[in-house]
């Protein structure tokens, strides 16, 4: 069965390796058919509020939906006008600048390349004199030789004259660059209109073909791809506008010419990713250097750019849209490259917004999780693998790193019953398997130790979180740890308890069997502590059958039994519970069934056997009970308040 599951693993593997070849050859070769549809079905995206809005305002579809184009195709001719307008004022002005940069061309050269020309002239007169000495005087054959065969062997010139052109080569020559592009972009408007007008049936029909087994999934993936795409691209168009503003006002003000030429080309480029706003850069540049025959012009144009362009990838961007997409950064400079190598130049403009659709279907389709794992930007491991994975790898800082940034949202008991007691969980299922050998396990156990310790200076209380507003990428994201609404312990003082509390160390941590108890005994310690109560841990060894006899433990008010796996230890825990009870017959004994947040109830306790005054399923619910039997010895009561964990309760035995 496992060789079989294994060939079929592989030939799953193999047929969906085959499916990626043919898809991505067939974008290749079709990229002159693919590119203008989904030119067009961006293009629809944009003009979709405007639509809208002219559907409320009462008029009809078809007006609607042309004149939101005809709005478009307007904008794009005059940005085109505008640009070329500018262009041909600049070149009447290029002969202008003819003696500035003459002149910085000169003073380049002098100031490099014939300084540098200088300083080898006078190495190489310092090492003649050392050549000259090793030289040898050349032959007088070899020296007539090659000069009477150059004067017997002359060459003959060649002269290569290119057939005159005929007209229609000329106006293929000259029409074929602005033929090709225009008819993308009219290609790209007719398939737009024929979008806008049948959106609803293309939906019903998309529907129909992916998901019209599942409406309610499918209907979400598409209002969530669309609301995506469109606040994504809206947003870049605003942000895009708005930086082109900026930068011509400032060429303007600085004294650059044809600052609108210039603003235009900043916002055009910019949608190239990364490399937009440098590339739209260079031509301000050169020609803040020839107009101004200083360098100050070229200093504020570089400033000027450098300040706006990281003002707005910095502040702006993250503002508007920084988390709308849910892209990783690494998968966006991954996906630029793929789409350039795929499409060319419009491939690297649209490298974002087809990402972010297959991103879109990965978080919708089971079969394309994958996508979502390697383009997204949420957590590829939960915290709790997370965490595991730091203790396996010996990385207990990244642990630490990891541990204090969810302290920021959550407590300390909140973390170490959420996050480090399922992975020590985790943990203890490898050692079982054999999966972790002793000396690793030591090493675990050990940076474990460490991290407890490095968290003793951290309160156990609830932050104050304050409302923020959050895309809906981050409400969804369900990696990330939840925490019941429970209330706050009390710190208790030791003066007012009562005196069977007063004791140094009133609560007993005894440790199970399990490789990882101590630990789990060392955090509730460390929790007791906090809250005012003293706590020490001993061993399972201590009040093992042969020295349960002469085990010793003063002022001891209640006792904790910590295993991580109760379930899987039973017969061990009754009987140590009996010989606790003979031998602290006085103290209240708690124990800790961790494993009940993973689905055992309350119902299911009294045929678990295991005889105890209190029953825990977390650590900070183990604390509230020992809080609040040394406080005021009335029962802990039920926190009934909803979650997506199981409710934190502490249930006295009997209830």
């Amino acid at each position: 069965m496992a060789r079989q599951a294994d060939g079929n693993a592989s030939l799953t593997a193999l047929f969906n390796l085959i499916l990626f070849v043919v898809i991505v050859a067939g974008l290749y070769l079709g990229r002159e058919v693919i590119i203008p549809i989904t030119l067009a079905v961006l293009l629809a995206f944009v003009l979709a509020p405007v639509v809208k809005l002219l559907r409320r305002l009462g008029v009809w579809r078809v007006p609607s939906v042309m004149l939101a184009v005809l709005l478009a195709i307007a904008v794009v001719l005059g940005i085109a006008g505008l640009i070329g307008t500018q262009i041909a004022d600049m070149a009447g002005q290029v002969p202008r600048y003819e003696t500035t940069i003459r002149d910085k061309v000169d003073a380049i050269r002098k100031s490099t390349f014939e300084r540098a020309s200088a300083l080898v002239a006078r190495w190489a007169r310092q090492l003649e004199p050392a050549q000259n000495e090793q030289a040898k005087p050349p032959s007088p054959n070899s020296e007539t030789a090659p000069s009477k065969a150059g004067e017997e062997q002359k060459p003959l010139p060649v002269e290569v004259h290119q057939p005159e052109r005929s007209p229609l080569e000329i106006a293929e020559s000259v029409l074929t660059p602005v033929v090709s592009p225009l008819a993308t972009l009219a290609a790209t408007f007719v398939v737009a209109i024929f979008v806008l007008l049948q959106r609803e049936d293309l939906r019903d029909r998309l529907i129909s073909l992916f998901g019209s087994g599942d409406l309610h999934r499918t209907t979400l993936a598409m209002d969530d791809a669309a609301d995506r795409l469109s606040n994504y691209l809206l947003a870049l168009l605003g942000v895009n506008a708005a930086f082109g503003v900026v930068i011509g006002i400032g060429l303007l003000l600085i004294g650059v010419p044809s600052p609108i030429l210039w603003a235009v080309l900043s916002a055009l480029l910019r949608f190239i990713p990364y490399i937009g706003a440098p590339l739209s850069a260079i031509p301000p540049l050169a020609l803040a250097s020839a107009v101004d025959p200083g360098w100050s012009m070229l200093l504020w144009t570089a400033a000027l750019y450098v300040v706006v362009e990281i003002g707005t990838s910095q502040a702006v961007e993250p503002l508007l849209y920084g988390h709308s997409t849910g892209l990783s950064p690494i998968s966006v400079l991954v996906s630029a490259t793929f789409w350039t190598w795929l499409w060319g130049p419009l491939g690297l403009i649209l490298s974002t917004p087809l990402t972010l659709c297959l991103l879109v279907l990965g978080r919708h389709v089971d079969r394309l999780q994958f996508l979502d794992i390697a383009l997204g930007d949420r957590p590829a491991l939960t915290p709790v693998e997370n965490f595991y994975q730091r203790m396996i790898a010996g990385d207990p800082d990244e642990a630490l790193d990891q541990a204090e940034l969810l302290l920021k949202e959550h407590s300390l008991s909140a973390y170490y019953d959420e996050v480090a007691l399922d992975g020590m969980k985790l943990a203890a299922h490898d050692v079982e398997r054999g999966v972790i050998g002793p000396e690793k396990l030591e090493k675990i156990r050990e940076d474990l130790n460490g991290l407890i310790h490095e968290l003793e200076t951290l309160d156990d209380s609830a932050p104050q979180i304050e409302a923020k507003g959050r895309d809906k990428a981050e409400h969804d994201d369900q990696r990330a740890p939840t925490r019941a609404p429970v209330e706050d312990i009390p710190v208790v003082e030791r003066e007012g308890l009562p005196p069977a509390w007063q004791g140094e160390n009133p609560v007993l941590c005894v440790c199970g069997r399990g490789p990882f108890d101590d630990t789990a005994s060392a955090m509730l310690a460390q929790l007791l502590g906090k809250h005012g109560l003293g706590a020490r841990t001993v061993s399972h060894a201590a009040i093992s059958r042969s020295r349960a006899a002469s085990f010793a433990a003063e002022d001891v008010a209640m006792i904790c039994v910590i295993y991580l796996e109760v379930e899987r230890n039973l017969p061990h825990v009754r009987h140590l519970l009996r010989r606790l009870h003979q031998r602290l017959p006085k103290a209240a004994i708690l124990v800790g069934l961790w494993s009940e947040a993973d689905g055992a109830g309350k119902e299911e306790r009294p045929r678990m056997g295991v005889s105890a005054d209190y029953h825990a399923s977390s650590l900070r619910e183990a604390v509230r009970a020992c809080v609040m039997a040394a406080s005021q010895g009335e029962e802990p009561k039920v926190n009934p308040a909803p979650s997506p964990r199981p409710v934190l309760t502490v249930v006295r035995e009997g209830q």
